[in-house]
């Protein structure tokens, strides 16, 4: 169960919608997560996109939070918080928070990115740390990733088998080279029907989560919104399955096959 919001997090992170089309996304936009451990209803995750400024700057304000519950909370407790103020205009991370606790692992750590410097500053709360990290233009944190590329990529740029890299920086251990490919199309069953889905697989660090390198599967709506809708990962000990559960203040319309 350790790290389950980082898992879930790359659920999120894939190419969607092009620039020239409708966004994908608004203020309000709210999704819910069901996740599995096992057999286990392990935990609940959501997202909550907001506005805000930040130094004058217009920004998203997006934040996440994980937390088991019921019988699995008692064998593991994880209580998690992440936040995100990206550009509304750029899509540039902006500042980053990160804190949680899993089963007694802690962190609490804020990223301020300062893009006319190419630096950013990390703090390390729980440590009293500082790190001054050398970044460039196009390094996303690990939630604006999701709605930076929401709004770049359309799938008529992709070909099965093609994969794009993307530079994250969400953590004290530097900038995270990040690897997704494109597998096409598939029809997936819901809670609320079927709904035809665009498949990918994150090429991850294998050893300390994962199982392999590419122990990932990710399932996202193949409509103008683009949500993440299912997630499988085999890990180190065990499998785990997210499933989205509810949603609300979509930009577009939530296509669902009705035959």
């Amino acid at each position: 169960m350790k790290k389950v919001f980082i898992i879930f997090s790359f659920l999120l992170i894939m190419p969607l919608t092009a620039q020239t089309r409708r966004p994908a996304f608004k203020s309000g936009e709210w999704l819910k997560f069901r996740i599995h451990y096992g057999f286990l209803n392990a935990s609940y995750a959501t997202l909550n996109l907001s506005t805000d400024t930040i130094d004058s700057i217009p920004v998203y304000h997006v934040v996440g939070r994980g937390k088991t519950t019921g019988f699995a909370s008692i064998f593991f407790k994880v209580d998690d918080t992440y936040e995100s103020y990206f550009g509304r205009n750029d899509g540039k991370p902006y500042r980053f928070i990160r804190k949680i606790n899993e089963g007694g692992y802690t962190k609490d750590i804020e990223i301020d990115f300062y893009h006319d410097e190419d630096r950013a500053i990390l703090k390390d709360n729980k440590n009293g740390k500082e790190f001054d990290i050398p970044v460039h233009d196009e390094v996303q944190d690990l939630l604006s990733a999701s709605y930076y590329l929401r709004n770049r990529y359309g799938l008529e740029e992709f070909e099965i088998g093609q994969s794009l890299d993307m530079d994250m920086l969400f953590d004290d251990d530097g900038v995270y080279k990040f690897k997704l490919k494109f597998l096409g199309k598939e029809v997936i069953r819901t809670k609320f029907g079927k709904v035809e889905c665009l498949k990918f697989r994150p090429v991850v660090q294998s050893g300390r989560v994962f199982k392999e390198k590419e122990s990932l599967t990710l399932w996202v709506s193949n409509d103008l919104n683009k949500i993440p809708v299912r997630i499988k990962a085999d890990l180190a000990v065990g499998s785990l399955k997210a499933d989205l559960d509810g949603y609300n203040g979509l930009r577009n319309q939530f296509k669902i096959i009705m035959r």
